[in-house]
């Protein structure tokens, strides 16, 4: 079947492979009786050692790839085969109900899974798809059944799946997996970035693309556009690899600018920095050349733990990725929790709206000690690189003075002990809320600098979950509203000659940066796939010619209108 489909684009690129569906094996069973119930819980011990071990291999193979991270995923998902919340109810299942292990597990497990899934907490509902693919492993043990592994993909493909945690990109080898399209998702969700980081092409929320697709067929998908073609024709595959080719040569030619600074045709200095999220990602900014780190994201440090890291640890990361920068400016952000991140060994209360809730900065002033211990790490830190520390989801004055309150108080702690701290660490604020760009005049009096993180920012003007791909025509970069607060944000940040940036994901927009520009902007961070196309398209632009835009833009009425007269004065 020849079909074509369209999803939303999440990571640049084209790519031509068979398609792999991700799919659970057939793991039925029948109900049957047994005579020795001690036989029946050798088989489930077994099948239990069985899957402990092949989370074992997989987290090796990921050590190897993306480090020890990336491989406590698996950490995690081998506690769960440890659980006594879930061995002990299949035991007594399997000795006083006579159920055979396959039958029992599956008892045990959907009431657990069903527990989860009742709660109003996006992390909770994820914490169910662990206990469903772990015990699947199990099942899967107990029947006989291959179990497959995406670490084990041994041939060029494009993974089609209904969704993907973060768990089944890390497995991912790009030299066999090509690219992967989602059923869900939006173009910020958390496999989209992950699609990003891998430089690997991606489209997510393309519905019912998995009930089209067959296991094996042709597919291609370009990452540009959101286009995915089912069986192309000869004709299809002939332009599309042409304009591959053309892609991978326009990037190999990109390549000669990476030693050299970005400005615009008529003399602006524009800096490009690079988003991290692991210590891995470091040397992709280094190898694009990225002029420092804009956004370091350190809640992967507490997320893919099984507990809080502690001072040492956190010590330790953000030394490494200040001494790998040298002299280049590392932003890095405290802890961002809540919404859809959350920390499960911490067994925080659910809340109705977790995305209005006790997020990021809120959450960490509530949590004093767990705040006071990462501020610690980063200001030892500080003597081996040129640090800036930023606070997220900021709303309110008073919660920017609070945290810098605490900072100073480790700061002279540390001192009083003997222990050295840089003294030129400049501390800013994410602006993410709508309150905060409107106050930016006010705020910019008392911070060092400001990063616009644009994901949460569009969404929380716009009202429109980014996750959710039945609201994401809301999700509007380009709607006058949000440029109106970037604009403020940037003239505010101008008036008291405070540096300003951005580092969410409409840096890295081809169409988005000559109205950056043009707004006045002029630090970009984005990811490091991205620094040397922004490099070179900003090398053809004309400041001056852009900046005369900005008034109308900003007296536009809708986001369509924006991006046609973009189009009709040729930026984009």
């Amino acid at each position: 079947m020849k079909a074509n489909f369209q999803g939303i684009p999440a990571s640049s690129g084209i790519a031509i492979a068979k398609a792999y569906k991700l799919k659970v094996p057939n793991l039925s069973y029948t109900h049957k009786t047994f005579t020795d119930s001690e036989m029946e819980i050798q088989r489930f011990e077994n099948a239990l050692k069985q899957s402990k071990q092949d989370l074992k291999c997989i987290r090796e193979s990921i050590r190897r790839k993306l480090g020890d991270d990336s491989a406590d995923i698996f950490s995690a998902h081998l506690l769960i085969l440890s659980d006594p919340t879930l061995i002990v109810p299949t035991k007594e299942r399997i000795i006083h109900k006579r159920l055979i292990a396959e039958e029992a597990l599956d008892q045990t497990r959907t009431l657990l899974i069903e527990m989860f899934e009742r709660m109003d907490n996006r992390y909770m509902k994820e914490r169910a798809l662990d206990v469903q693919d772990v015990t699947n492993r199990v099942i899967a043990h107990l029947l006989g059944v291959d179990f497959p592994s995406l670490a084990f993909i041994n041939e060029e493909v494009i993974i089609i799946a209904n969704d993907l945690t973060p768990s089944e990109t890390a497995q991912f080898d790009r030299k066999f997996v090509k690219g992967f399209v989602t059923d869900r998702g939006g173009a910020t969700s958390h496999s989209a970035i992950i699609a990003r980081s891998l430089n690997i092409p991606a489209i997510v929320g393309a519905r019912d693309l998995t009930h089209y697709v067959s296991e094996g067929s042709l597919i291609m998908i370009d990452g540009h556009t959101g286009k995915i073609k089912i069986n192309p024709s000869d004709n299809d595959l002939r332009m599309y690899r042409r304009e591959k080719k053309m892609r991978e040569q326009q990037n190999k030619k990109w390549t000669v600018l990476k030693d050299e600074p970005t400005w615009t045709e008529d003399g602006q200095r524009v800096k490009i920095a690079g988003n991290i999220g692991a210590l891995e990602d470091v040397q992709a900014v280094v190898e694009s050349g990225g002029e420092g780190i804009g956004l370091f994201r350190t809640e992967f440090l507490f997320m893919e733990k099984n507990q809080l890291p502690s001072e040492e640890e956190q010590f330790t990361a953000y030394r490494f990725v200040l001494e790998k920068m040298g002299h280049k400016p590392v932003s890095i952000r405290t802890l961002d929790i809540g919404g859809d991140k959350e920390l499960n060994y911490l067994h925080m209360p659910e809340e109705l709206n977790p995305f209005l809730g006790v997020r990021a900065i809120r959450f960490c002033l509530k949590h004093e000690t767990i705040f006071r211990t990462q501020l610690r790490a980063l200001l030892r830190a500080s003597m081996y690189g040129q640090l800036k520390i930023m606070f997220p989801m900021v709303a309110t004055i008073e919660e920017f003075r609070q945290a810098k309150a605490l900072l100073v108080e480790e700061k002279k702690r540390l001192i009083q002990d003997g222990v050295d701290v840089a003294t030129n660490i400049k501390v800013g604020i994410m602006v993410e809320i709508p309150a905060t760009a409107i106050m930016a005049r006010q705020f910019a009096k008392e911070v060092d600098f400001f990063s616009i993180g644009t994901n949460d920012l569009i969404q929380y003007t716009m009202a429109a979950d980014r996750l959710n791909e039945r609201v994401s025509h809301l999700y509007q970069p380009y709607h006058p509203a949000h440029l109106f607060l970037i604009s403020n944000i940037i003239d505010a940040a101008r008036q008291e000659e405070k540096a300003v940036s951005m580092c969410g994901e409409m840096a890295s927009d081809p169409l988005a940066i000559p109205i950056l520009l043009g707004l006045g902007l002029h630090e970009l961070s984005m990811n490091p796939s991205s620094i040397l196309s922004a490099r070179s398209q900003i090398q053809g632009l004309s400041q001056s010619q852009i900046t005369s835009v900005k008034h109308d833009l900003l007296s536009m009425h809708t986001a369509e209108e924006v991006l046609q007269y973009m189009k009709e004065n040729n930026f984009g």
